[in-house]
């Protein structure tokens, strides 16, 4: 019996003009198979926090029908002086004036509204937050509360303005009058407020991620009127690992995400040329890594989950915008805009061009942490230069493709234009659990990410042509999976107009239609600045019942476990979802939890170290279907 046929496929969707060399793409099922974080279908924002009868419910309809995974709800530079216990925040980009801010009700949004998704919020290490609203500017009187360059004037607090609006105001206001201390201690409280069964009582697994603040090392710029001048490195450091440690003992389960810097994330001050520590300097990341490292040693408390960064491309030209994926793991791309990475090495040296940012860190956190650190990596915020929907498109594609890859968890880009909406839904609602290999013989313009489900009979092959002008021909070489001998369905975004198009699942601009097979190959051509995927179904495929399907798409993993477990399931449609543990005599033990989940792929993580050591069984049961799995607990 053949253990596998090698299926290829020519894509053709367009007249061919003229001839251009055939990308030849290879594909292998069963090849560097890993699992896709869902927390890459991610955005910033989507859930009001102010202002809470604004607006309307379009962006959490098309976070639902887009299939949104992780919202990071802060708010950026405003949640750097937010004060939980009165809700209400201290505005950096509007003079400073304080105004609410109820992270309760937005927590409480994320699963009454978006049942299922993981939510993002922020710790405050600045020292300072929000005290009252009594001593705003009055920028309603002055000019219509319309924008203008003073708005970043630090007039609350009984400032007097500068009407030269790129100057400082002529008095800056008293930061007593509007904002208070805030410790380490009030910072971290927020979990109690939360997660106590005598305070809001929240289920904390559907917010276990929590920022380090945000974009730290330019706080002397955002946050000038409490940081004139900005603090070294190393008292960063001390106020991190206070507010790490407290937030641990608190929560253990807790996901630590920092140091969320800003662009130049090789400096902790703008220029810088190093931060000076022990006999050496460092860059800003390297040496966040080795502090983390030192006192991870000395204290035994593990202070970060996910290394995270925000990063903005200045460029507007589209070639350059849609290689922008390459400056995080390609260690040959010499990326034009490369400036303060020639510092790295603790002096500048112009030969050094290549960026790497994630790369580079992965080095630093196996130097300094070891092999088996488990942190990953985050970019929480991201955005481009361009009003082309189709570069915005072909952007985003390749940038989730490359995180795919290379196991990064988070992905919130910050900027939303039009062809994001459609290209997350492409991904999310089409893409199956985990990746599998593949290589293109022209790498620079047609990428692809071939996902394969768990039980290893679907598979979808995302395929991006980065060439602005060119259609580019594709040869796919498939092997260890047996396609069915029938019509395939091949998707494409192309030819996107300025305005937005995606509405909802059904209604959307993704083109539609059936590949035939004729002979022994399909064809077809990749448009220019073409996001396409192609949706193979195994011939093996025996079973096809909901229930089945289910339980073999659930999945436990660690097992054996010391104590935490993730579980991995796919819903067919929103469902309430009841999790129940059984000891080893089938006995009921707990409810674990009973909470509606929204369709598609689905990522819990439990606590199993309250258990003695034993064998367990966990069952999922929906509306329809359930799953059942055993899980051992070691010592």
């Amino acid at each position: 019996m053949l253990k596998y046929i090698k299926v290829f496929f020519i894509f053709l969707l367009v007249p061919v003009v003229g001839k251009s060399q055939v990308v030849k793409i290879t594909v292998d099922a069963n090849s560097g198979k890993k699992s896709i974080s869902p927390y890459l279908f991610g955005k910033n924002n989507v859930l009001p926090s102010t202002y809470l009868n604004d607006g309307s419910n379009d962006e959490v309809t098309k976070s639902i029908e887009a299939g949104i995974k992780m919202v990071r709800q802060s708010g950026g530079n405003n949640s750097t002086k937010y004060n939980w216990r009165n809700k209400l925040s201290s505005h950096p980009v509007w003079y400073n004036n304080v105004y609410s801010n109820d992270w309760d009700a937005a927590a409480k949004n994320l699963t009454d509204k978006l049942p299922g998704v993981q939510g993002m919020w922020s710790f405050q290490l600045l020292g300072k937050v929000a005290a009252n609203d009594k001593n705003n500017f009055g920028d309603w009187n002055y000019n219509r509360s319309q924008w203008w360059q003073g708005v970043h004037q630090n007039l609350a607090g009984g400032g007097v303005v500068n009407p030269n609006g790129s100057g400082k105001a002529l008095t800056e206001g008293n930061i007593n009058l509007y904002l208070q201390d805030w410790p380490a201690d009030s910072t971290v409280a927020i979990l109690d407020h939360w997660f106590s069964k005598n305070d809001l009582g929240y289920d904390p697994t559907f917010y276990q991620y929590w920022s380090m603040d945000n974009e730290p090392e330019i706080w002397a710029g955002t946050h000038d009127d409490v940081m004139k001048t900005q603090i070294p490195a190393e008292e960063f450091m001390q106020r991190y690992f206070k507010v790490a440690k407290a937030a641990r003992a608190k929560y253990p389960n807790i996901k630590l995400v920092g140091p969320v810097p800003a662009n130049e994330w090789q400096w902790y001050r703008y220029g810088n040329d190093g931060i000076p520590w022990n006999g050496k300097k460092y860059a800003w990341l390297e040496y966040f890594i080795l502090r983390i490292s030192e006192e991870e040693k000395a204290s035994g408390v593990k202070l970060l989950d996910v290394l995270d960064i925000h990063y903005y491309p200045s460029a507007s030209d589209a070639a350059q915008l849609v290689q922008f994926h390459r400056v995080f793991f390609d260690r040959n791309y010499v990326y034009p805009e490369a400036n303060g990475v020639k510092t790295v090495e603790g002096g500048w040296n112009e030969n050094i061009k290549q960026e790497y940012i994630f790369g580079r860190c992965g080095d630093w956190l196996t130097k300094y942490l070891g092999a088996n650190h488990g942190v990953t990596f985050a970019m929480t915020e991201c955005g481009i230069n361009s009003s082309d929907a189709n570069v915005q498109g072909s952007f985003y594609a390749s940038m989730m493709g490359e995180f795919m890859k290379n196991g990064v968890e988070i992905f919130t880009p910050w900027s939303w234009q039009p062809g994001m909406w459609e290209t997350l839904h492409l991904f999310s609602r089409y893409g199956q659990e985990d990746l599998v290999s593949a290589t293109s013989t022209d790498e620079t313009f047609v990428s692809a990410y071939p996902t394969i489900n768990a039980t290893a009979d679907s598979m979808t092959i995302f395929l991006v042509n980065r060439h602005t002008s060119a259609t580019k021909e594709v040869q796919l070489d498939v092997s260890n999976f047996i396609a069915k001998n029938q019509g395939y369905q091949f998707y494409t975004l192309s030819k996107l107009p300025s305005s937005e198009t995606f509405i909802s699942h059904s209604q959307n601009a993704l083109k539609q239609k059936t590949i035939n097979k004729t002979a022994s190959a399909i064809t077809l051509q990749l448009e220019p600045l073409s996001i396409n995927a192609l949706v193979l179904v195994s011939s093996t495929t025996t079973s096809t019942s909901q229930e089945d399907l289910f339980d073999k798409a659930f999945q436990l993993y660690p097992n054996p476990t010391s104590g935490l477990v993730n579980m991995k399931f796919t819903l067919p449609k929103a469902s309430q979802i009841k999790m129940d543990l059984y000891n080893g005599a089938g006995q009921q033990i707990s409810r674990i939890s009973n909470a509606k989940y929204g369709e598609g792929q689905q990522f819990v993580e439990l606590d199993l170290s309250a258990y003695p050591a034993g064998m367990y069984w966990i069952k999922l049961t929906g509306e329809g279907f359930s799953g059942v799995k055993k899980v051992l607990v070691s010592e």
